[in-house]
């Protein structure tokens, strides 16, 4: 098995079947159905995986009852693949169940039509009496005046884009990293040259591709713009909040129209809560901003009031990629369908987008993009990801929580220390996931080792295990001269992005350790390599939320 990760060493054209730009979760869903039809694929992306609204949700794998008012199609669709994906890759789900429940205020009349509305979209919704529901999830309000149990669950976006792209690439796909599109070279309605940089290296290349695919989120009007190709694209932001501890067994939703603060999703031993609906001229250099915090947390607590005084450990946020008249009001009233684009209409016959969607229908679009281009390549094989289970991969088994405190407590091996004692990921778990890496051609940094494992993503949020395992990368020789500190800050500087709007209470104590120890101990800011404000302890201030 290999990736190529260094394609700037190929000179001449690279060659395939279907290039795919985007290794979102769509991206790697479809990667994998052309290559389980028998198609050579290449995947490029211009970071890492999951880098745009695939790593920034819920990880709700949703029943479809959100969606039966404002978007009966959207709902038919994520019921339909909420149980299959729930039968072919179990091992990214936890099948907790859901509930919608109302609170005293809420619309009496939508919650009288709410059964109706799940049957006529074939969504399973039973009433459930209120003492049993509060029985179900103690944390739940005393002013509840409904509650039914829905089919929803939890997923790991994380572990289902690994699993996808390591079954590809096992199958013969390659996957180019940190590869970002530069131009698209369009002639005789055709495209004919891909070009693309290594931005690691700055090396060029091109790729001639019988049909490209752009599966680029919310970055596919600027990938089909280089094939002076519009796409009406609205960019909606929405921010989210990790609590320390998880609060709920179950998935939390309230029982009204879709609207901000609403769906407290389990994520392993963490809750997450969101999200906010907010315009944004651009998906790149968003932050999840103060005001949204708060607003999150004073919705969240009027059907689950523990939210108004729990530990909030992170926040994050993502684009939305919906496809619409940015000239509409309300983004929350857009379609959460998917777009399929056969620019064959724009007069450039090789060139397909697929965009929009939701991380539950990834499957269900990759395999709609797949039939297109078949029918463009003139060939017919069957679908297999709607009968074929995922395998799990050693690549994507480390983002599960609690299987490396697992792992580490039944070797009991006294001389394996753990490097992440939030997260409970010892050293062994880490030497693991670089030999993966390695065996892919991956160099490993802070922030790849992050992605693929639950380091930096406990309480500490990376104070302490960032410098230890920065050690540990020295110590096996994968770290020279100052690499380790430029990756040490920049790993710093995504997590203190998700620490600066929490800066109240317990998080801010940690939040002045963590300056004290990586600014004034190790003079982390003073190493910088790109002259940024974004260190710890940099810029901005404490939320209004004193003592939350």
């Amino acid at each position: 098995m290999s990736i190529l990760n260094t394609p700037g060493s190929c000179q001449p054209p690279i060659h395939t079947q279907v290039l795919i730009i985007g290794a979102g979760v769509t991206g790697a869903g479809l990667v994998r159905d052309l290559t389980l039809r028998g198609i050579g694929c290449i995947l490029v992306e211009q970071k890492d995986l999951t880098a745009g609204a695939s790593g920034a949700n819920h990880g709700l794998l949703h029943s479809g009852a959100r969606y039966i008012k404002s978007d009966p199609a959207s709902a038919v669709e994520c019921r339909k693949e909420n149980h299959i994906l729930k039968k072919l890759a179990p091992h990214c789900i936890d099948t907790c169940g859901g509930l919608f429940v109302a609170v005293a205020g809420d619309d009496e009349k939508y919650i009288a039509d709410f059964p109706q509305l799940c049957a006529q979209s074939g969504i399973s919704a039973r009433a459930v009496d209120l003492a049993d529901a509060r029985e179900m999830e103690p944390a739940l309000s005393d002013r509840l005046i409904a509650a039914y149990a829905v089919d929803d669950a939890a997923i790991d976006p994380f572990r289902l884009t690994l699993d996808n792209i390591a079954q590809a690439v096992d199958k013969g796909a390659r996957f180019f990293r940190f590869t970002r599109v530069t131009g698209l070279t369009v002639k005789q309605s055709e495209i004919t040259a891909v070009h693309l940089v290594d931005t690691r290296t700055g090396r060029e290349y091109t790729v001639r591709a019988e049909i490209v695919v752009n599966a680029a989120g919310a970055w596919a009007d600027q990938v089909a713009a280089q094939a002076g190709i519009s796409i009406p694209m609205i960019y909606s932001k929405g921010s989210l909040l990790v609590t320390q501890s998880r609060i709920t067994r179950r998935v939390v939703n309230r029982l009204r129209l879709a609207t901000d603060a609403d769906i407290l999703v389990p994520g392993g031993t963490v809750s997450i809560l969101g999200t906010t609906s907010v315009r944004t001229e651009t998906p790149d250099n968003i932050y999840p901003e103060i005001e949204e915090i708060d607003h999150i947390i004073e919705e969240g607590a009027m059907m689950i009031p523990v939210l108004e005084t729990t530990r909030y450990i992170r926040a994050y946020c993502g684009v939305r990629p919906l496809v619409g008249d940015a000239n509409s009001g309300d983004d929350r009233k857009v379609s959460r369908g998917y777009a399929l684009i056969d620019h064959t209409r724009d007069h450039v016959d090789n060139f397909i987008t697929i965009t929009g969607g939701k991380l539950t229908t990834y499957r269900f679009m990759a395999e709609k993009a797949a039939n297109l281009v078949c029918q463009r390549l003139g060939i017919d094989p069957a679908c297999q990801t709607c009968t074929e289970p995922l395998p799990a991969s050693t690549d994507g088994q480390w983002t599960e929580p609690g299987l490396a405190p697992h792992q580490w407590m039944k070797q009991n091996d006294p001389t394996d220390l753990l490097l992440c004692e939030c997260e409970m990921v010892s050293r062994h778990t880490v030497d693991q996931i670089i030999r993966n890496m390695g065996r892919l051609n991956i160099t490993p940094t802070l922030e790849a080792i992050g992605l693929r494992s639950r380091v930096g993503k406990g309480p500490c949020q990376g104070a302490f295990c960032s410098q230890r395992l920065t050690a540990h990368l020295y110590d096996r020789g994968v770290f020279k001269k100052n690499e380790g500190i430029v990756n040490l800050h920049q790993f710093l500087s995504e997590r203190w992005r998700g620490q600066h709007p929490l800066l109240w209470d317990v998080p801010l104590i940690q939040a002045q350790l963590q300056e004290a120890m990586h600014c004034g101990l190790f003079g982390l800011e003073l190493n910088d390599p790109k002259g940024q404000p974004d260190k710890p302890g940099a810029g901005g201030g404490p939320s209004g939320r004193v003592n939350a």
